[in-house]
């Protein structure tokens, strides 16, 4: 069982907290977060939804936060050049549990948030570093995205169709797998440890790390037959039972045949004869252009209810629009919009998807804290002052 420092959390403060939702498995847990852009705060996203108390911290270059990555937390501004910001993040890391950067290596030192620094003030403290290159070698000190860490990660050199450039899938891979999802599993993992030793672990998490973890099944069958090069292979969307199909009204089914039974169903279904191996190479093209053919001849609507109870791996292609309206997305998650995606993961009787609220909250937060309150409101006043600048997002 993880358990939180000895002090007391008056859950009706916590801005932007559905209070009469399951508190959560981490409830308890306090979480100070540096971090911006994607990486980071879906990590803290994470972890705020499954019951956790995030304190987003910002000001200076930070960047401003992503909105759709920012419920259930609450968002101070620090200025930490400055005496008064420096003892406010000592007060604040002195009760909390976690702590998240998202710095160039050594960027955390100078301002007085590195981990050797916070650890003498808590002993216990988790303490998380979300980079793309992580904290050592010749590219840490490198500015990347996920595009750059997916191709230092040689997942980028499988993407996309042959003869052609590599295609990133958005930045669901790097950011969001590699580093938030992993440093949420690291963090989590680092409390666990402490609630049977006392102690706090330093975190290096790196997204061209996360990649490469990522990537072990597919570098195994990288120079065979299953993955031979970029745009070839058995999952890369070009084999005839792997792939999308266009339809009458030039929308898309996907199809996932892969294993025999279930190849045999797509193909009586779509009544095409005698079954082919679809493992034998030789039988490919002729199984595209009979499933090609087949598949024009209706509306991605219609494929879908034809295989609506036919166990063939078939499914329309869905736009995020359409989510809202499909069945299997409402009936898990009713309240799914595009800016409320569902708690993961689903927990029996909850916790359930908290607010968002993106108000500045630096004074009131600190003197919760035990903050001196002339020194809250002095820090909060220097802080509304400091100008924020870097990428903010959406950037269009």
């Amino acid at each position: 069982m993880i358990e939180a420092s000895t002090r007391a959390i008056d859950s009706p403060q916590i801005s932007g907290a559905d209070v009469s939702d399951p508190a959560g498995p981490l409830a308890g847990i306090r979480v100070l977060d540096m971090t911006r852009l994607a990486p980071g705060p879906y990590a803290s996203m994470l972890l705020a939804d499954l019951g956790a108390e995030v304190i987003v911290i910002g000001g200076g270059r930070s960047g401003l936060p992503v909105p759709s990555l920012s419920r259930g937390k609450e968002f101070i501004a620090l200025d930490l050049k400055s005496d008064d910001g420096r003892q406010a993040l000592r007060q604040l890391v002195s009760e909390a549990d976690v702590f998240m950067e998202g710095f160039r290596p050594g960027v955390a030192d100078r301002l007085g948030a590195g981990y050797g620094e916070l650890s003498e003030i808590n002993p216990g403290l988790v303490y998380c570093s979300v980079t793309g290159y992580g904290q050592t070698g010749p590219l840490a000190q490198r500015a990347g995205h996920d595009i750059n860490y997916l191709a230092a990660a040689g997942a980028l050199g499988t993407f996309g169709p042959a003869g052609q450039p590599p295609v990133p899938p958005l930045n669901l891979v790097a950011d969001l797998g590699g580093g938030g999802m992993l440093s949420a599993f690291g963090i989590v993992s680092a409390l666990y440890e402490r609630s049977n030793t006392g102690k706090g672990r330093y975190i290096d998490s790196a997204m061209v790390d996360g990649v490469l973890s990522m990537m072990a099944m597919n570098f195994a069958d990288w120079h065979t037959p299953t993955l031979p090069r970029r745009g070839e292979g058995v999952l890369t969307g070009t084999t005839p039972f792997y792939r999308c199909y266009s339809c009458s009204d030039n929308r898309y089914v996907a199809v996932g045949a892969l294993e025999t039974a279930f190849f045999a169903e797509l193909w009586n279904t779509l009544n095409l004869g005698a079954v082919p191996d679809h493992f034998d190479r030789a039988t490919w093209p002729s199984i595209e252009e009979s499933l090609t053919g087949a598949f024009a001849t209706k509306t991605m609507g219609e494929w879908a209810g034809i295989f609506a109870e036919v166990d063939a791996c078939v499914t329309p292609v869905l736009e995020p629009h359409e989510l809202a309206s499909f069945e299997q997305i409402i009936s898990r998650d009713p309240g799914f919009t595009l800016d409320s995606v569902p708690v993961i993961p689903a927990f029996h009787d909850g916790p359930e998807r908290r607010q968002t609220d993106m108000e500045p909250r630096t004074e009131k937060v600190l003197v919760r804290q035990g903050l001196d309150p002339e020194l809250a409101a002095r820090v909060a006043a220097q802080s509304d002052r400091t100008a924020v600048t870097g990428l903010s997002w959406p950037p269009l």
